[in-house]
């Protein structure tokens, strides 16, 4: 294993992961309070849709950064072979579960994202603004956003346990 390519690799990782978590919080705790106070409603709409496709553009690219980076880090561990993968013995240590526990978040988390990013979100700008519709669609995907980033954190913090050595 080349360690500059390693490290390179991690920092890839790491940085995606700034953007992809980021841009979450960002959009959350700046983003959406402010564009609540935007009117008229049409434009509120009209900012949060665009607002949210430029974000969604540039979290699924990090996403698939984060998937790619993320198999070369177990590559580049020795982790990404047939014989380590089926190992009951692998599974059954600290950093197999932790890592077990990772890869399901990132399942969950893929799973939310496209939920969110493809059905809830468009819909909210889809129903007529103030309809009882658009305000389902809208508390739908604000949920969640805040499922997705709760899992980013999850994640993140197993990701700290894998680096320690579980």
């Amino acid at each position: 294993m080349s360690g500059g390519l390693y490290i390179a690799n991690v920092t890839v990782h790491v940085f995606a992961a700034l953007i992809w978590l980021g841009g979450m919080f960002f959009f959350a705790i700046v983003g959406a309070p402010v564009l609540r106070h935007v009117d008229p409603p049409e434009l509120r709409v009209r900012l949060f849709k665009l607002l949210g496709e430029r974000a969604r553009n540039v979290g699924w690219i990090m996403l698939a950064v984060l998937v790619v980076t993320g198999a070369l880090n177990l590559h580049f561990r020795g982790l990404l072979n047939r014989q380590q993968l089926l190992s009951s013995t692998f599974w059954a240590t600290r950093y197999g579960r932790a890592l077990g526990w990772k890869l399901a978040a990132v399942s969950a988390m893929l799973i939310v994202s496209a939920l969110h990013d493809f059905i809830f979100g468009p819909a909210a700008s889809r129903f007529d603004v103030g309809s009882p519709e658009a305000e389902t669609a809208r508390r739908r995907a604000s949920r969640l956003g805040r499922i997705n980033a709760l899992l980013g954190v999850i994640i993140v913090v197993i990701a700290v346990r894998l680096a320690r050595g579980a």
